[in-house]
């Protein structure tokens, strides 16, 4: 594999082409990676390996190992962590895992998208001994950035659990919940505020040193960096992503996409609901061609105009229901 280019199809699974993982954004992650001179890289939320087997091949060329921290990791991700020894699996949550798993010299926290997780998986990697390691988060951008998301709720203690609002539909500029926007099983009700999603995680750990950095490249649901600014590797790591860091026209584009991503889906849940609409509908008008009463009732409408009666008023007959179901 030529270095740093990713020799994978991004939407392999990904049928609905969210670009919900982290590969898609694999050409800044690898170069940074080479930047700091990585040995080691932790992946948190590997799920069903998409970035991992990217990392694993990576690894094999620079001499790196990767570990791969997943309570429940799907087959595609097993059979990788049989097939490569570069790879270490681990089937633990992110907070039991850090606990023991040795520091590596970068970490890939795409886990758990919520504040608590994500501030207790920073405070667990800052607490070990040694230097803050490289740093990348995924979803530092919409939906996630400002609003949590729960894989599982009742893991998170409750005073640090927001009100949720489960099967929730999320729309851009839409601090609440929208039905038919994109479903998230288990989203916060409300956008923003404080304790409030990844980003807001992030930025109240930066906040609290005076010796990190932060970078936010605002593509395919954002990628942070985090990174020592007297690390050796500091200013190479900037050089990578300083054309990508906070970069207005990436925002634009990114905004765009989400829209027309929830727009779509919005517009498959109308189709959707109507062709239900539609389909209960059709189940009535059929029981009624069937029914006696409309017999009957069909003949008294015929028989009302012809006396006069309804003068004005169209009769309404078996042959207008099957024109309609037809159509």
């Amino acid at each position: 594999m030529e270095r740093n280019r990713v020799d994978i199809d991004p939407f392999a699974g990904d049928p609905g082409r969210w670009g919900h993982s982290l590969v898609n954004l694999a050409e800044l992650m690898l170069p940074c990676l080479d930047a700091a001179g990585a040995r080691s890289v932790v992946e948190i939320g590997a799920y069903a390996g998409d970035l991992t087997e990217v990392l694993v091949e990576w690894a094999a060329e620079s001499g790196a190992r990767v570990a791969a921290i997943d309570p429940s990791p799907q087959d595609r991700l097993v059979r990788l962590a049989d097939a490569r020894p570069e790879l270490e699996l681990v089937r633990e949550t992110s907070l039991a895992a850090l606990s023991h798993v040795p520091l590596a010299d970068a970490v890939v926290i795409d886990g758990d998208h919520n504040y608590y997780t994500v501030s207790e998986e920073l405070r667990l990697i800052a607490a070990a001994d040694g230097e803050l390691p490289l740093l990348l988060f995924h979803d530092v951008c919409w939906p996630h950035g400002r609003r949590d998301d729960y894989y599982a709720a009742e893991q998170i203690p409750a005073e640090n659990r927001r009100p949720i609002k489960e099967g929730g539909g999320l729309f851009p500029d839409e601090p609440g919940i929208r039905p038919g926007g994109l479903p998230y099983r288990a989203a916060a009700a409300r956008e923003g505020g404080p304790r409030n999603g990844v980003l807001t995680a992030v930025e109240d750990f930066v906040a609290e040193r005076d010796d990190v950095r932060l970078a936010i490249v605002p593509a395919f649901f954002g990628l942070g960096v985090v990174w020592r600014a007297q690390a050796p590797y500091a200013d190479a790591v900037a050089g990578v992503l300083e054309p990508w860091d906070r970069n207005p026209l990436l925002a634009r584009l990114e905004g765009n996409r989400v829209f027309h991503l929830a727009s779509a889906h919005y517009q498959l849940v109308q189709t959707v609901l109507t062709q239900q609409k539609l389909a209960r509908q059709e189940v009535v008008l059929r029981r009624l061609l069937d029914s006696s009463a409309f017999a009957l009732a069909e003949r008294l409408s015929r028989l009302r105009h012809r006396v006069g009666i309804a003068r004005g008023q169209s009769a309404v007959s078996k042959d207008d229901v099957r024109s309609a179901l037809s159509d």
